[in-house]
């Protein structure tokens, strides 16, 4: 059994692993490049997609299902297996996707620029939705030569790591695993032991503050700026993290420990995955399970609502504070936090609140510095606004749950990272004994 990174080897999105064993090619994930390295998504796959048998996706984010439908477009004619909230959560993502190619086509149309075809349309998507197949967790299952079982990483509803084994041999992807700690989603299952486990490190250089630091101080940004009557801007990504904010500011209010003030998402995507959320109540935890059973929405502020045209989000602007706007995209690469911005961001009373990663040399990242400049839609804006990073929130587990989660295993190769943030997490891992690397992309590794 051998495995090839075809993606996120030695940076953060692509998602994409090869396995073959006697003659069957499974494969992990098929994400889309994002942020810098979109360009990547032009690039061909590095293997034939009509030789593929089977894949097997971790979760719901476009950086592990995003090129699924050029996958089907170019020749993939097998199933593709899922669990439920995946299942559910993949057509948001993807059909977002594609409205936003489609979006940038007919920019460059109107500028009179030649627009490339898209990568992919709605019959793409429409032959991938009929070949998705539910799994459960801890279900398992045989494929070919390998038997395997999904289990569950905490990173999203539904989202998985995936134990494969063949011919004695134990192979374990780790997808993108959760943050502990937090109160939304159960904490990641620990790992049977392996021969080989291909781990992600997108925090290996880092462990994230205490949750309850990071509560605490999320608390203390909203009463300081709420009772100035000032605005509170949170980009957010719209599935995961946009409904655990929304699940703590409904807990902050029930605990009479912020005031109570309009709360708007500005996202038509994280109001169809907040519908999805009460479809799946099974895949939380506990504590949100027994919420679900008392007849009450989890993620549901006194005062919240959604706007979905542009003209309810530039209508958005107009109102005075003391609100909070919730607003995508997580990344500040683009999206309608842009333009509350645009208009916020001179205003010493409003806040920016980041709470997560952010891509070098982007905006996120210029007022995390404390720039007193930005520069957004062809203009400077004047940065008075304070801007509060609670790394805290986090869907990715920081370092130091890394190496508790592979604390068992012996042979590590890292993808899914910045190449600094590897090398320091693989360096950790080499100090306690473990044989770790970083993978590379089309290099087989033998299991």
């Amino acid at each position: 059994m051998q495995i090839t990174p075809f993606g996120a080897a030695q940076t953060v999105t692509g998602s994409c692993h090869l396995v073959e064993h006697q003659g069957f090619r499974l494969l992990l994930d098929c994400g889309a490049y994002q942020g810098a390295d979109e360009e990547r998504n032009q690039e061909p796959f590095g293997f034939d997609p009509k030789g593929i048998d089977a894949v097997l996706v971790s979760h719901a984010h476009n950086d592990h299902i995003g090129r699924l439908p050029l996958l089907v477009r170019q020749g993939y004619r097998g199933r593709v297996y899922v669990t439920e909230p995946t299942r559910l959560i993949l057509p948001v993502i993807l059909e977002d996707s594609l409205k936003l190619m489609q979006e940038e086509r007919e920019r460059l149309e109107r500028k009179g620029r030649e627009a490339p075809p898209l990568p992919w349309d709605e019959q793409d998507l429409a032959e991938l939705y009929a070949r998705l197949e539910e799994v459960a967790f801890y279900q398992t299952l045989s494929l070919g030569p390998f038997r395997f079982r999904l289990r569950d990483a905490g990173h999203l509803p539904g989202s998985a790591f995936v134990q494969l084994e063949a011919s004695g041999k134990t192979l374990i992807f780790s997808g993108d695993l959760g943050h502990r700690r937090k109160d939304v989603l159960a904490d990641p299952d620990y790992p049977a032991q392996a021969d080989l486990v291909l781990c992600e490190g997108t925090y290996g250089d880092r462990s994230h503050r205490p949750f309850a630091a990071t509560l605490e101080e999320f608390t203390d940004i909203l009463n300081e700026v709420l009772h100035q009557e000032g605005k509170v801007f949170i980009p957010s990504f719209a599935l995961e993290r946009t409904q655990e904010i929304l699940f703590y500011l409904r807990e902050l209010e029930q605990q009479e420990a912020i005031p109570i003030v309009p709360v708007f998402v500005d996202s038509p995507m994280a109001s169809k995955i907040s519908e999805i959320y009460a479809q799946v109540r099974d895949f939380f935890s506990t504590e949100v399970q027994h919420i679900y059973a008392q007849g009450r929405d989890p993620f549901r502020p006194q005062r919240l609502d959604y706007t979905q045209s542009v003209e309810e989000s530039k209508a958005l602007n107009l109102l005075k504070g003391p609100l909070i706007i919730i607003a995508g995209n997580g990344m500040l690469s683009g999206g309608r936090i842009l333009h509350h911005l645009r208009l916020g961001l001179p205003d010493a009373k409003n806040a920016v609140i980041i709470t997560g990663y952010q891509p070098r040399g982007g905006l996120g990242e210029l007022l995390i510095q404390n720039a007193e400049t930005v520069r957004m839609f062809g203009e400077t804006v004047q940065v008075r606004a304070k801007t509060h990073t609670l790394g805290g929130f986090s869907g990715h587990a920081g370092r130091d749950e890394l190496l508790d989660w592979l604390d068992s295993e012996r042979r590590v190769a890292l993808v899914h990272g910045e190449v600094d943030k590897l090398q320091s997490l693989g360096q950790a891992l080499r100090e306690r004994g473990k044989a770790a690397f970083l993978a590379e992309w089309g290099r087989p590794i033998e299991v």
